[in-house]
């Protein structure tokens, strides 16, 4: 039996990293065998440091070396397998990819902070703090730059999916939660994520968890 690489991931409800190697994993076609250990039960604790060095999900092991950080990892299977196409081919095209890319790597804190990812709540009108509105905007304003300008030949961000749509998956669930409605082209995109068979498949296996972590939870307002 062939050893397939493996993908560490956390809970499927909270874990908006785990989603974006996983995703980008399943929906480019790529075999791995998936490995979930429940976030901060004693499990974690005993088993975070060896999976990664930084004691964090995702990590992707192939078997002679484990490369953590979800980017890192889409990157990784981009050079090694340049068949899935996770970025587009178009160099000019690639350079925007990274950059919006990054951009969701490191930037929309507010929204991280104000709005937690949690697929199984319906939290419509909540987690609007300091800084989510400007957040929204700016993604609004990215997902009409990708789509009206290199997205032509499909519905993802540059047409067909790629790593950029990876990364934003995670805020298309929190739009979801929190009721965020974008202009039309925003709206389509978040349609078109969320309809991904892989998305669906991700949604109910949150939804099958159990596991509640309290500090990933919004307090109660009653």
């Amino acid at each position: 039996m062939e050893n397939l690489p493996v993908l560490y991931i956390g809970n499927k409800n909270y874990s908006s990293w785990s989603l974006r190697a996983w995703l980008g994993l399943r929906a480019t076609g790529v075999a791995f065998e998936e490995k979930r250990v429940a976030l901060y039960t004693d499990e974690w604790f005993a088993k975070a440091p060896v999976i990664s060095p930084t004691g964090k999900v995702p990590a992707y092991f192939d078997g002679t070396k484990t490369i953590w950080e979800a980017l890192a990892i889409l990157e990784y299977v981009a050079d090694t397998r340049p068949d899935t196409l996770l970025w587009p081919l178009d160099m000019e095209v690639r350079a925007i990819a990274r950059a919006v890319s990054l951009e969701m790597h490191g930037g929309f804190m507010a929204i991280r902070s104000n709005m937690p990812m949690n697929l199984r709540k319906d939290l419509t009108g909540r987690g609007r703090g300091d800084g989510v509105e400007k957040d929204i905007k700016r993604i609004g304003d990215i997902f009409n730059l990708c789509r009206s300008r290199y997205g032509q030949g499909g519905d993802f961000l540059f047409g067909d999916f790629s790593i950029a749509d990876a990364m934003f998956a995670p805020v298309m669930t929190r739009f979801k939660t929190y009721g965020v409605t974008l202009d039309a082209v925003g709206e389509a995109y978040k349609e078109t994520i969320l309809a991904m068979p892989a998305m669906k498949e991700w949604y109910e296996a949150a939804h099958a968890e159990e596991e509640v972590i309290e500090h990933a939870e919004l307090p109660d307002t009653h």
